[in-house]
């Protein structure tokens, strides 16, 4: 209720119908497991609870998940667990990971997920955004340039197209003043 603005079954219900729309438009749904790693109302946090969730996402036919850690709380020990173990028991799902991170911390998150087999990041150009909930405003999403220069040393990326990112860094000089 504290974060969503319903209930656990109001929310249950509103991804239902959003599946229902995906599927008749033929597009595949992205479900992300918010608070993943814990929370700003001083709940504990629950590993099991989370793998609970991806086990009803699952049985709801839901194959990209992504796991958030909305305030950027998680440990890197915490996102190992979390992916290997859901990655092992789940392996037709594409598990992803949308980490928030300050400057100093987000090399051992990001390390953490690839090791575990994570495939799928979340980023946003210099890492503008984050959740108000935060309560620390170096806590923001994790800065796509780095992720990229991450990827490249380790080997793990593709080919880009990097005059499109950086005409795409350009226009964040003009919105984000």
């Amino acid at each position: 209720m504290r974060n969503a603005h319903s209930t656990m079954e109001e929310g249950e219900k509103r991804l239902e119908q959003v599946q229902d729309l995906c599927i008749k438009h033929n597009k595949e749904l992205v479900v992300y497991l918010s608070m993943a790693f814990g929370n700003p109302f001083g709940d504990e946090y629950d590993e099991e609870l989370l793998l609970d969730w991806a086990d009803e996402m699952v049985k709801k036919n839901i194959n990209v998940i992504s796991l958030a850690d909305t305030i950027g709380i998680a440990a890197p020990d915490q996102i190992n667990f979390a992916l290997t173990t859901l990655i092992a028991a789940f392996p037709q799902v594409d598990f992803g990971v949308h980490l928030h991170s300050t400057g100093l911390n987000w090399e051992s998150k990001l390390a953490a997920a690839v090791q575990s087999g994570c495939k799928r990041f979340d980023g946003a150009l210099k890492g503008i955004g984050g959740c108000p909930l935060a309560g620390d405003e170096l806590v923001g999403n994790m800065d796509t340039r780095s992720m990229i220069s991450y990827f490249q040393q380790a080997g793990i990326l593709g080919s880009l197209n990097m005059e499109a990112l950086e005409q795409a860094l350009q226009l964040t000089e003009e919105i984000f003043v």
